[in-house]
């Protein structure tokens, strides 16, 4: 699978983690969102990590450390996911807004975490034959 991916740019789970950035940027910088610096910097900072984690995992060529980064870039999308409901709670977002994000969110975690467990078993499929 991965042998055929040539460019960070070309992974789903990338171009998913893009479309997330910048959709909490374009919250971010709406209403009061826009004002409270620190959570909105910290969720941008997040958000960007996941696409930046996996473009660099990617990019090092070695599976044990793709599945690290990719690791990472899971836990970033859990720590969106949790700031989202910070701005929902303290009012922030609209519902339709929040759920939608979220959701948004729950998707690249999903196709991250499948990423990373094709990346462990190509890797573990390499031990194996050698």
């Amino acid at each position: 699978m991965l042998n055929r991916v040539e460019r960070f740019e070309d992974l789903i789970a990338w171009q998913k983690a893009r479309e997330l950035t910048r959709a909490i940027y374009q919250v971010t910088h709406c209403g009061m969102f826009a004002r409270d610096f620190e959570l909105a910097r910290q969720i941008q900072k997040a958000a960007v990590s996941i696409m930046s984690n996996i473009a660099e995992g990617f990019e090092r060529r070695g599976q044990r450390e793709f599945h690290q980064f990719l690791s990472t870039a899971k836990g970033s999308c859990a720590e969106v996911r949790s700031q989202l409901y910070v701005a929902f709670d303290v009012g922030y977002l609209e519902e339709p807004d929040f759920l939608r994000l979220l959701a948004q969110a729950e998707e690249v975690g999903r196709i991250v975490g499948g990423l990373r467990a094709s990346v462990e078993r190509l890797g573990n499929e390499q031990r194996s034959s050698s």
